[in-house]
């Protein structure tokens, strides 16, 4: 019999909440201080994922997420998920973010086991506080490139050199890539590929492009525009885009910051210049890991119904749908100036 509810082993929903020695000091107090006063809804979203990451630790080894979350963002989500046990509830809160951590880590290291992905750089555009080259090894002999704002990243790098400075374990903070750059950068603006080619990127390079959790805060135009320059790189070489994408519902709620929508990635990606696009769904086989076993949950509610309704025939609630995309492109794929034709 399974010791799992919901995806969560069955005492972990009444642990107390144990935070590391390392928050409690005054120097870590104060960064995550100033994070709370100063940092902007995106900004902030970084430390949230970062929860979701330590709370559903019996599904993903991070031992640097409590440090990067803060005490704040642990204690409402542990909050929420405590709630959400003791009403029974068939979707446990950061769910969607161990399921979407699990599917980005899952489809990099399977890219970095190809043929052509083997030694490829890897980008993290709107890094944030994006653990991955602290651990996975599949990053051995890949050059590791953290895009994201100055300051996101200064207050990472302290944290990080809080710990290391400290009596903490120091393999979680030992970067297992064969190299890690960080890049102050917004990829709002049409300077930040030149930054990162300057910190060493090189175009000519197989390369596989992390956009976790950033897309769907971006205008629609600025979203385009970082599409189309990666969609541009398979002209040069190997190119893997893993990205997420929210569907126009999940813009539209009355309390959403989200700006940029697809309801069709798998069609758009192609017309820019991908070949190869495959697009799951949160509890599909492959965007699952076993943490999604209500048959009736929202998740494998919406996966039932067809994917260009835009609300739910039997609540008549808006069906907001996250899609998990990977798509690929190279050279040697005859592929036009304007990109393959699709049908809608």
């Amino acid at each position: 019999m399974s010791d799992k509810v919901n995806g969560l082993p069955e005492d972990q929903a009444w642990q107390e909440l144990k935070l590391p020695d390392l928050l409690n000091t005054d120097a870590v107090r104060e960064i995550h201080a100033t994070i709370e006063k100063e940092w902007d809804f995106l900004q902030r979203s970084a430390c949230q994922t970062a929860a979701g990451r330590a709370l559903w630790k019996h599904a993903i080894h991070d031992p640097l997420a409590d440090l990067l979350a803060g005490e704040t963002y642990l204690r409402n989500l542990h909050e929420k998920i405590k709630n959400d046990r003791l009403n029974n509830a068939r979707e446990i809160s950061g769910v969607i973010l161990a399921v979407r951590t699990l599917w980005f880590d899952s489809r990099l290291e399977d890219a970095l086991n190809s043929p052509s992905g083997r030694a490829a750089q890897v980008v993290l555009l709107g890094a944030g506080m994006d653990t991955r080259a602290y651990r996975l090894s599949c990053l051995k002999d890949s050059d590791v490139y953290e895009v994201d704002f100055s300051g996101v990243l200064d207050v990472k790098t302290t944290i990080l050199q809080a710990a290391a400075d400290s009596a903490y374990d120091s393999q979680h903070i030992m970067s297992k890539a064969k190299s890690l750059t960080r890049v102050a950068a917004d990829i709002r603006e049409n300077d930040w590929m030149e930054k990162l080619e300057t910190a060493g990127y090189i175009p000519q390079k197989s390369t596989v492009w992390i956009l976790e959790g950033i897309i769907y805060y971006l205008t629609q135009s600025q979203a385009m525009q970082v599409l189309k320059i990666l969609a541009n790189k398979c002209a040069s070489a190997h190119t893997v885009l893993l990205a997420d994408f929210m569907n126009k519902p999940s813009t539209t709620l009355s309390n959403s910051v989200f700006q940029f929508y697809s309801d069709w990635p798998d069609h758009l990606l192609p017309s820019i210049g991908f070949t190869n696009v495959k697009l799951s769904q949160i509890g599909d086989p492959d965007a699952h890991f076993g943490l999604l076993n209500d048959p009736l949950n929202l998740f494998n509610r919406l996966r039932s119904l067809p994917r260009s309704l835009q609300t739910n025939p039997d609540d008549g609630k808006p069906c907001c749908r996250l899609y998990l995309v990977e798509a690929s492109g190279s050279p040697d794929q005859n592929v036009s100036h304007n990109g393959p034709n699709t049908q809608a």
